[in-house]
């Protein structure tokens, strides 16, 4: 990842969220409400040429673009076929059985227990709004999948 300052990769991550440049600077600079549409389309091309930036919203773009490519659908494929292989091994019970449960808790069928609060009884999670929740599940499997790949963040 090219050296990006705290706000420009904050600009970026915006940008591939919402694909406007505009709103991606409001969101990422201190932008008062007195600042003209016209500087911030400004600010936000000039970030938007620049090469690091650039850079770095393709990166952030191909790691989207691989993540839409996860469904329910294709992790359940990859554990049937990790369970059928594990089958045909002499000592392949367990992983068989943990590809199956792994199926299970993708479909719903198998949920583990969650505390929902923190031991002060407050909500750990206070807001609950679907585009909050898809980010942090998204920046969850974007991290799961490069310590997969040998890549530690």
């Amino acid at each position: 990842m090219p050296d990006l300052t705290q706000q420009q990769e904050a600009f970026a991550a915006a940008y591939v969220e919402t694909g406007n440049g505009s709103k991606a600077y409001r969101l990422a600079y201190d932008v008062g409400a007195d600042t003209k549409p016209e500087t911030v389309w400004s600010n936000a091309s000039r970030l938007l040429a620049d090469s690091k930036v650039s850079a770095r919203v393709k990166e952030l773009q191909a790691e989207a673009r691989e993540l839409l490519m996860v469904s329910v659908g294709t992790l359940t494929d990859e554990l049937e076929l990790a369970r059928a292989k594990a089958m045909a091994e002499p000592k392949g019970a367990s992983a068989a059985v943990s590809a199956t449960l792994g199926k299970a808790k993708l479909h719903g069928l198998l949920v583990d227990k969650a505390e929902l609060t923190g031991k002060d009884g407050k909500d750990l999670m206070p807001d609950h709004s679907p585009r909050k929740l898809a980010k942090a599940v998204a920046l969850i499997l974007a991290k799961g999948m490069k310590e997969a790949d040998g890549h530690r963040p």
